[in-house]
């Protein structure tokens, strides 16, 4: 499998302490995928590696070819991939804002069919559970549907140090059984729709929206 972990923050600098927070946690994710799943190829998609301009041009909207390299590069990044897994933090009590505007450049046809796994984390006691229940909609929406697993860090600065290892006292492997949990999830349903997709092509099956919104409308 082809796994796609998207960092949904591009905050870089105090406060909230400590800086990059979410960091922290998409490292302990990536270590837990490593060593418990080492079988599959994972990639790292940070939203600060994507900064945008503050007019909002999505990637299907340029001509063939004329799109920004790191737009088209990303874009052959999420087509090739088989799950994604979304790591937010809570932004009033909604999803982190750079995470959906990076995902908003792309059509839902390059997401759908293939399965999500939320993430979310704080500094507080909550662990961003309220922008994970809104990213169900939004993940949805793209076609990436949510496995029902979803992770949850609170006080993350407590759990993982800055490289994404536990901190003094913290039990590592009692974190990745929980982790695990969603990510056996998210394999087993990107395994099991890469091998239908094999035999049926969903976007002949169902066909996708090309000309304008009324194709969604009821007759």
């Amino acid at each position: 499998m082809k796994i796609l972990v998207f960092l949904g923050t591009v905050r870089d600098s105090t406060p909230p302490r400590p800086a990059r927070l979410g960091a922290r946690v998409a490292k302990a994710c990536l270590m837990c995928l490593e060593n418990r799943y080492e079988r599959h190829e994972v990639g790292l998609i940070d939203a600060l590696d994507y900064p945008m301009d503050a007019l909002f041009k999505p990637h299907f909207a340029y001509p063939k070819g004329k799109a920004p390299e790191n737009l088209d590069e990303l874009a052959e990044k999420i087509e090739s991939s088989h799950g994604f897994i979304m790591i937010s933090p809570e932004y009033n009590h909604s999803m982190s804002p750079a995470l959906a505007n990076l995902l908003n450049h792309f059509g839902s046809s390059l997401f759908s069919y293939k399965p999500s796994a939320i993430a979310t984390y704080s500094a507080g006691q909550w662990g961003g559970m309220r922008a994970a229940v809104a990213m169900r909609t939004f993940l949805s929406e793209l076609g990436c549907l949510p496995v029902s697993a979803m992770i949850h860090v609170p006080k993350a600065q407590e759990v993982f140090a800055a490289d994404g290892s536990p901190q003094t006292g913290v039990d590592q492997a009692s974190w990745f059984d929980y982790f695990g949990r969603t990510f056996s999830q998210l394999l087993w349903w990107a395994q099991a729709a890469r091998e239908y997709r094999a035999q049926v092509d969903p976007h002949e099956l169902v066909k996708d929206f090309k000309r304008d919104p009324s194709e969604r409308n009821a007759p």
